[in-house]
Formats: structure tokens, C-alpha cells, sequence
């Protein structure tokens, strides 16, 4: 008996270090698989031809994603803190019936511009009309998601020429002009980077914003998260420099966001909040000169308890924008702000039954 009660702090300690080395390796084998991680997604925009592409137009070096020529140019234009590859769900499948591209545009992705770049709506739809005049030549069809769905009405008001017919993907017409854009959920965004000018942010605006973003863990993901995120895209940098971020074991929504993160400019949202970006972009004046066919995409809204509008138009504001087109086509989809990503197969039929038939 007494070398049996002996023997067990030893098997204690053995067990508590096989439990160790275990741990060890699973994080071994974690960090191992997130820092080799490759979105496969990837397979399938090789095998569609898409290629990833740079050019200079101007002052500004613009980062773009194009597929082959099958059909008339179709022109992607990403959300607001995402990039390019936010279509990447969609674009093997538009690729077949359309010649597309997708692009970064300002302070998005790796897109460069001057420092001393003015983040507004004419600044950036007059770039992006360059692009199109330089590089495609031709006109196009449009579609754009949040912010790029006011780049696209931009450009159908604005260089009417250019433009064939848009798809508005959720765009947050008249909710994000002033007094309307401080009762909305993107306000926050807005206010952040806002704050990352103002306090610095050390040009890393993905770690600024996980140091800050404890609500927005605790909603889409979870309270833990949020540390171990920290971890994660430390480690994955250092094995993949100048890599785009891609993060293994979240939602797509999330890793779209993270990816986005990476290269975003808070100048392009702190616009938003100072008020600039829309200057001499007013939004009903813009829609009621759009002649080209439209179709507008609705997601879901919700008002929040406090009365905050949490999506990206009210019904009402809908409408008004629907009152104000010559010729709109309005679908109400079930889904969240950026439904190529959610439903990918259903935003592409819209797209092409719009566009094609």
C-alpha cells in the first residue's frame, strides 16, 4: 500500500505532461493549418480564368480582378470595408455569360492612391469612369453592393455614356446622407474610423479595429474570439507576408470582413461621418437623372430598440428611391446587406435574368 500511494503524484505529473504535449501539438496543428490556409474558392476562379490584374489610371494604381471575354463587360464594385474578393462566389459562375471585372476601388484592397487622396463620391466615380474609359473602352453594365451601389448611381447620374444598366445591391441611399446617417448601424463604423484618424492607428486598421470590435465579436462569433483573432492574424502575416489575410474557422462573412480589414482606409469611412463624402453628391438629384434600367436589391432591415436603423435602407427610403428612377425594377431579397455572398446563386440569377434577357 504505502508504494502504491507513492506512485501517484508521479502518475499525476506524468498525465498533466502528456496533457500538455497534447495541447502543444493540437496548437501546433491549428496555427500550422491557419497559416497554410488557402480560401478554396481560389481553385475555382483559376479554373474560370479569373486573374488578378494592376494597372495605373491617373494617379491612382488600381488593383482589379478580370475573367474572359464571354459577353458584355460587367463591372463589380465591392462594399464598403471589403475588396474584390467578396465576388468570389459569384464570379465563376458571371464569368460564363459576362466579361467581368472586379475592382478595388479607393481606399479598398490593394488599390493605391496619393496621400493626399479626397475620399467623395465625385472623386471616386470620376476615377472609376477613367478606368472604364481607359481600360475597358467600352460601356459597361454595373453592379455594386452598400457603398459600390452609390459608386454605381454615381456613375449612371453622372457619365451616363459609360453606363448600359445597374444592379443597386442594398445601397444605403438617403441613409447615409446627413441627418439620416447618424440613426443607422454603419454610423458606428463611420465613428470608428473617424477615431482611428484621430487617436492613430499605426496604418493597421484590421488590429485597431479587433481591439475595438468587442460587440461585434460577441454577436457574429463569440466573446473569445476576439484575443485569439489578435493571435491568429499575428501568426499568419508572419507567415505570409504581404499576403491577403484569409483566416480559417469563421464565417465567410467574417473572413470577408477580416480580409477587407486588411488593407482598408479609414479615410474612406471617416468621409462618411464628417460628411464629405457626399458633398456634391446628392442623392435624389443623382437618381432622378439616371436613364439607363436599374435594379434595385433590397436586404433585410431592422430598427433596433434605441430606433437605429440596422440595414442598409428603411422601406421608406426604398420607395423613394424607386419613385425617383425612370425605370426600376425592385426585388425584396432575404438576406443580409451583401447578398452575393450569402446567396450567391441567387444574386447571379438576378443578375443575369436583369442584364441578359
Amino acid at each position: 500500500m504505502g508504494r502504491t500511494k507513492k506512485s501517484k503524484p508521479k502518475i499525476i505529473l506524468l498525465t498533466v505532461a502528456a496533457i500538455l504535449i497534447l495541447l502543444a501539438i493540437g496548437i501546433g496543428v491549428i496555427f500550422t493549418y491557419i497559416n497554410t490556409y488557402k480560401n478554396p474558392a481560389d481553385e475555382e476562379l483559376d479554373q474560370a480564368g479569373i486573374t488578378e490584374k494592376m494597372t495605373q489610371v491617373g494617379d491612382i494604381t488600381f488593383h482589379y480582378a478580370e475573367g474572359p471575354d464571354n459577353g458584355p463587360v460587367l463591372v463589380l464594385l465591392h462594399a464598403q470595408l471589403l475588396d474584390w474578393y467578396t465576388y468570389s462566389k459569384v464570379l465563376p459562375r458571371l464569368s460564363k455569360s459576362f466579361h467581368v471585372y472586379a475592382i478595388d476601388y479607393p481606399g479598398h484592397g490593394e488599390t493605391v492612391v496619393p496621400n493626399d487622396y479626397t475620399f467623395c463620391a465625385n472623386q471616386i466615380g470620376s476615377d472609376l469612369a477613367a478606368f472604364i474609359e481607359t481600360v475597358i473602352q467600352e460601356p459597361v453594365f454595373i453592379t455594386g453592393n452598400s457603398s459600390g451601389g452609390l459608386l454605381t448611381a454615381w456613375l449612371a447620374a453622372n457619365r451616363p455614356e459609360l453606363v448600359k444598366a445597374i444592379v443597386l445591391e442594398d445601397p444605403p441611399l438617403f441613409s447615409s446622407e446627413y441627418p439620416a446617417i447618424e440613426q443607422t448601424i454603419a454610423y458606428k463604423s463611420f465613428t470608428t474610423s473617424h477615431s482611428a484618424l484621430e487617436e492613430g492607428y499605426q496604418n493597421d486598421f484590421l488590429m485597431y479595429w479587433i481591439k475595438g470590435s468587442t460587440q461585434f465579436f460577441k454577436t457574429y462569433t463569440n466573446a473569445l474570439t476576439q484575443p485569439f483573432l489578435e493571435i491568429m492574424v499575428t501568426s499568419f502575416r508572419k507567415a505570409n507576408p504581404g499576403e491577403p489575410v484569409e483566416i480559417a474557422f469563421l464565417p465567410a462573412s467574417v473572413q470577408e470582413v477580416i480580409r477587407g480589414l486588411n488593407y482598408y482606409d479609414p479615410g474612406f469611412g471617416a468621409a462618411f461621418y464628417e460628411g464629405t463624402w457626399n458633398e456634391g453628391f446628392d442623392h435624389a438629384d443623382a437618381l432622378s437623372r439616371i436613364e439607363c434600367p436599374v435594379l434595385l436589391l433590397h436586404a433585410n432591415f431592422e430598427y433596433m430598440e434605441d430606433g437605429t436603423l440596422n440595414g442598409a435602407m428603411s422601406q421608406e427610403q426604398a420607395d423613394k428611391v424607386v419613385s425617383l428612377l425612370k425605370d426600376c425594377t425592385y426585388i425584396r431579397v432575404d438576406s443580409s446587406h451583401v447578398i452575393n455572398l450569402e446567396h450567391p446563386e441567387e444574386f447571379a440569377g438576378y443578375v443575369e435574368d436583369f442584364l441578359l434577357n
